[in-house]
């Protein structure tokens, strides 16, 4: 990353933070190393060993370098009822090499509470328009917008839900049409990713950024489900075909967090390279936890968006 980069690296997290706080959101500054982390079967962790010195009575325990800071800022919403938002390192084991990844990366995480999905989208909209015009002429504003539904329908040609309801035979069925080879035994939400990610994501590049709108409720995360019971209060942003953001109305009933927990971890534990402590009270927490919706911004890939970059490389220093 050349000095020009930098400074506008410095610009840019400046700007951000005069954006949150203008807003009256307070910043957090929370731990890197945990001693659990939020189960996630998707994705690998770094695990690390905290050392005593000789003769102390405590012993040597492990660690673990957080995939995400949301661990720590619910926490803080819990028990302060406050909008909160943070610009930290974040840390993902065996990620794929290329000019998108690093294992080590800068997360802007913001949490607004009484609002939903919806609100954040709003939120995200001001946010690149304060942004883009330090960087760019044209605008970033107002993003594209569809439904994962009308996306399958566009450029994988089937109703997405219509499909689902009828099984992994029929998810299949329509792998094959366009050209794909699934697995045997592919469960529809595996068969769902892989037809997203061959037919439908290489599709998102867009001249603005595309927010794809109401996820399906078969694929597990913590955002809440809609009244429909079919899809997810989620969105995910993209532009030029990159995954930007990842934003929920989040779950805040301690019931089906708990399920999430047990569930996820038991996947996890199926596959994971590195498996991690799970702290199996933290469902607890959400008991009165106010309505709230979170957001989860790759940081340099922000930077490539705004200085029209195509290697993350180039915009964050990694030696």
């Amino acid at each position: 990353m050349d000095l020009e980069m930098l400074k506008k690296r410095a610009l840019i997290i400046k700007k951000v933070r005069s954006f949150f706080e203008n807003k009256n959101y307070l910043e957090v500054d929370t731990p890197l190393l945990s001693p659990h982390l939020i189960p996630e079967s998707c994705l690998e962790v770094f695990q690390t060993e905290r050392l005593f010195p000789r003769g102390s009575r405590k012993e040597n325990s492990k660690l673990w370098l957080i995939p995400s800071p949301e661990i720590w800022m619910k926490e803080i919403i819990a028990r302060h009822r406050v909008n909160v938002f943070q610009i930290c390192k974040c840390f993902r084991n065996g990620e794929s090499e290329g000019r998108l990844h690093n294992s080590e990366f800068t997360m802007l995480e913001y949490y607004t509470i009484d609002a939903d999905y919806m609100d954040s989208l709003i939120l995200t909209e001001e946010l690149f328009g304060f942004l883009s015009g330090t960087e760019k002429e044209n605008n970033f504003i107002p993003f594209e917008k569809m439904t994962m539904a009308q996306a399958f329908e566009k450029w994988a040609g089937f109703d997405l839900f219509a499909a689902a309801e009828k099984g992994a035979d029929e998810m299949a069925l329509q792998a094959r049409k366009l050209g794909l080879d699934p697995m045997p035994n592919m469960t529809v939400p595996q068969l769902y990713d892989l037809i997203f990610i061959h037919s439908v994501e290489p599709n998102l590049k867009m001249e603005k950024p595309v927010a794809l709108l109401d996820y399906p409720a078969f694929t597990p995360c913590l955002a809440k489900v809609s009244a429909n019971g079919k899809t997810a209060e989620r969105w995910e942003l993209y532009y030029n075909g990159i995954e930007l953001i990842n934003c929920f109305s989040e779950e805040t009933d301690p019931q089906k967090i708990k399920e999430f927990f047990i569930n996820e971890e038991a996947e996890k534990n199926k596959s994971a390279v590195i498996r991690h402590k799970v702290d199996h009270d933290y469902w607890k927490m959400f008991n009165g936890f106010p309505r709230c919706s979170g957001a989860a911004m790759g940081f340099d890939r922000l930077l490539m968006a705004l200085t029209g970059k195509s290697n993350i490389d180039t915009v964050s220093y990694c030696p």
